[in-house]
């Protein structure tokens, strides 16, 4: 009996092995399409780009990147990573911590609040600056008369790229999260641990690699950002030019060289980008192994 019983068992494996097998040339025929895509759309242009930025020589690349624009292209967007890049962690730290650790009213309208940016158009996100900050927005006559400048200078650009990377670092650590739980932060309180040293002896260490993910990604995308710092920069050369910025003003001019060499500086951050996000990755997932396997044992 116990014999039937493992061949028919044996049977049925076999059987939904085979009904989720696809056969080899379907299989082959995916990875062949999969393949082509990922060369043609991925790895041939970062290929191309860096092969311009090159095509005149070294002297002209590094010219290209030590030109004064340029360098002040670079100042400008690194300042503007530096700001949004930390307001957007306060932000999202908190906004998951509230929706991941706490039942209130409103809590599905905060979390579509927070993916509002991935919805919206960054142009529109731009011309709503507009709209607030210019001559004739909201707020464009009170700040003429109190000589403030919001647009067309840095602090638009900053706020610009503020709105649009909002959702990286909340949507990276919300359902990490929702996943661990409440359990341990309760433990730590009911042992007489106050809120700051739950969140920074507790909470703090169990999503870091989380954390770091999503900031490894918002200042990517706060670097490469492009469309809303276009409307509210106002293209003043050397002053309110971020580098994809001024990758288009060289590309217009007919510098191919010079666009490609500053193109360079964004593809080389892409890549460093992809490398950092695939070891955290590797340590998260290591992190997970290793809670799994204490839990086991």
């Amino acid at each position: 009996m116990s014999l039937t019983t493992n061949s028919n068992t044996l049977a049925e494996k076999l059987q939904s092995r085979d009904a989720t097998r696809e056969p080899r040339w379907v299989r082959y025929t995916l990875l062949s399409i999969a393949l082509i895509f990922f060369l043609s759309c991925l790895i041939l242009p970062l290929i191309l780009v860096f092969v311009e930025a090159f095509k005149q020589g070294l002297t002209v690349y590094v010219e290209a990147l030590v030109n004064p624009d340029t360098l002040s292209a670079v100042k400008l967007t690194l300042l503007t990573a530096a700001i949004a890049v930390p307001l957007n962690v306060i932000f999202g730290v908190a906004a998951a911590w509230c929706v991941a650790k706490f039942n209130f009213k409103g809590k599905a309208i905060l979390t579509t609040i927070i993916d509002t940016p991935f919805s919206v158009s960054p142009v529109i996100a731009g011309l709503m600056l507009v709209l607030i900050f210019g001559s004739q927005g909201w707020l464009g006559g009170w700040l003429m008369d109190n000589d403030i400048k919001i647009l067309y200078a840095t602090p638009a650009i900053v706020l610009a790229t503020v709105f649009i990377t909002v959702p990286f670092v909340a949507r990276e650590l919300i359902p990490l999260m929702e996943a661990q739980g409440t359990e341990e932060e309760e433990a730590a309180i009911v042992l007489g641990a106050s809120g700051w040293q739950t969140f920074w002896k507790v909470t703090l260490p169990n999503i870091k690699w989380g954390l770091i993910y999503g900031v490894i990604l918002c200042n990517a995308r706060a670097m490469g950002e492009f469309g809303a710092v276009s409307v509210v920069s106002g293209h003043i050369r050397g002053e309110t030019n971020t580098l994809p910025l001024h990758v288009e003003i060289l590309y217009n001019e007919y510098t191919f060289s010079a666009a490609f060499a500053v193109s360079s500086l964004l593809a080389l951050l892409a890549i460093i980008t992809l490398i950092l996000k695939t070891w955290v990755e590797f340590r998260q997932e290591k992190q997970n192994q290793s809670k799994d396997d204490l839990t086991v044992s």
